[in-house]
């Protein structure tokens, strides 16, 4: 073999740059010859977590349908959750809309307006005239949140009430939630009762439901309201028979199936029943309620049912004055459980403060009965059990009468505008003491 000759002229280092561009040449012999290396392609955009429904098309007139334009929206941001902002206007929805899960409709609402005035960020609902069942207007997914909205329905007329599916429900998933909303006229206004709703979250709402304002049932874990005014914002004129319409027909808050339900400084004005306490197939509730309110009502609390641990009721205010024999308080023969009423105040030009039935206990602690009926008991305990401690009764007509198949009762250290005086043709089990009464 023959030796390799080194040309003339040329150094080692040149020889060995050679050599390595010969190898690079010609690759590995397993995988062929070396190619150039390329650039990584990049991964496609995610999508917005934040748009506007002006950009797919609203228009915001009150007249243009908005639908396809809010539906576009609120699909393009669900695959990982997001905000679909709602700039002032009119936007009229002819059909529906479902926020999907993790989704935020969010407009710019902050203050509730008075009376037919609607301001903001407003959507115009028509669907569903004539029925109370149908789809809701607004379907809210699992942990999904309607912000700073206002819903009017501009075909709604206060001297022909026409009846409507709910405004807001929840879809059947957990965490929904409602937060500085305002629902002008409503027939019905948010329902979180007939599908699923636990954990729950209304805060600052605002409306004028027509027949039923809020209704919870199978919350099966801990929900929260806070801050919640039914109130006239559409109209309380007279002259359009809206106020005899409510006060023979509406129901501000209704509760059935609810595990630790805590509600917060919540108000209503003008409905038949004011907070209403049932029972579903699913059972009946418990809760905390505090700085709850009702006026003008013609019951302002009934009770069907409750759970055993009961309803705490601290720092109510409650008035009854319109309707057939007005009273604050009415437990229902079905109740068994317990009624605890905690530094509440009842006044009004009332019937009675209280009739009970039942096998259940209630309580009053603390509270002051200011007005009821001439020569009428403020309590009638027709049933189950009663416990009325220290607490004002501001008027001398007799403070209670045991009946029926009432069973026990516990006046102590209360203070009377008039002698002690409670009936007791049922011979109940009754203990008085420590009471000061007006000679």
């Amino acid at each position: 073999m023959k030796s390799a000759r080194i040309p003339a002229g040329l150094s080692v280092a040149v020889l060995l740059a050679a050599l390595v561009l010969h190898l690079l040449a010609r690759g590995d012999p397993a995988t062929g010859p070396a190619t150039t290396a390329t650039a990584p392609t990049s991964a496609p955009a995610p999508p917005p977590s934040r748009v506007d429904v002006n950009q797919f098309g609203a228009i915001g007139d009150g007249a243009a349908d908005d639908t396809p334009a809010f539906t576009r929206a609120l699909a393009t941001v669900a695959p990982r959750g997001g905000v679909v902002f709602v700039p002032v206007g009119d936007y009229r929805i002819a059909s529906h809309l479902e926020i999907p899960s993790g989704v935020t409709l969010e407009g710019v609402w902050s203050a509730p307006s008075s009376r037919a005035e609607h301001r903001g960020s407003t959507l115009l609902a028509s669907e569903g005239a004539g029925a109370e069942q149908g789809a809701a207007f607004i379907t809210l997914g699992a942990n999904s949140t309607l912000k700073g909205i206002s819903v009017f329905y501009p075909d709604q007329r206060p001297e022909k009430i026409v009846p409507y599916p709910w405004c807001i429900a929840g879809s059947g998933g957990e965490s929904a939630a409602i937060i500085d909303c305002l629902l002008i006229n409503p027939y019905q206004a948010v329902d979180f009762g007939s599908k699923p709703s636990g954990r729950h979250y209304i805060r600052n709402l605002y409306g004028q439901p027509l027949r039923r304002g809020l209704f919870v049932d199978k919350c099966f874990d801990i929900g929260r309201i806070e801050n919640v005014h039914f109130w006239p914002f559409w109209t309380w004129d007279d002259k359009s028979g809206i106020q005899n319409y409510l006060q023979s027909n509406g129901e501000a808050f209704i509760f059935a199936r609810a595990d630790w339900e805590y509600v917060l400084n919540t108000y209503c004005y003008g409905y038949k029943i004011g907070y209403h306490f049932t029972q579903s197939k699913d059972g009946p509730t418990n809760g905390n309620m505090v700085g709850i309110g009702a006026d003008a009502t013609n019951v302002a609390i009934l009770v069907e049912a409750t759970q055993p641990p009961g309803l705490l009721i601290t720092n109510g205010e409650f008035v009854s004055f319109v309707g057939d024999n007005p009273t604050e308080v009415v437990i229902a023969d079905s109740h068994t459980g317990s009624v605890q009423f905690q530094n509440c105040a009842f006044w009004g030009m009332a019937h009675q403060v209280a009739r009970i039935a039942g096998a259940g206990t209630v309580s009053f602690n603390n509270c002051n009965f200011v007005e009821w009926a001439n020569g009428v008991p403020a309590i009638d305990l027709s049933g189950g059990n009663l416990l009325v401690n220290g607490c004002s009764f501001g008027k001398p007509s007799p403070q209670a009468v045991l009946q029926g198949s009432a069973q026990s009762a516990i006046f102590s250290a209360n203070r009377f505008a008039g002698p002690f005086s409670v009936a007791n043709p049922a011979k109940a089990n009754l203990q008085a003491g420590l009471n000061v009464e007006k000679k």
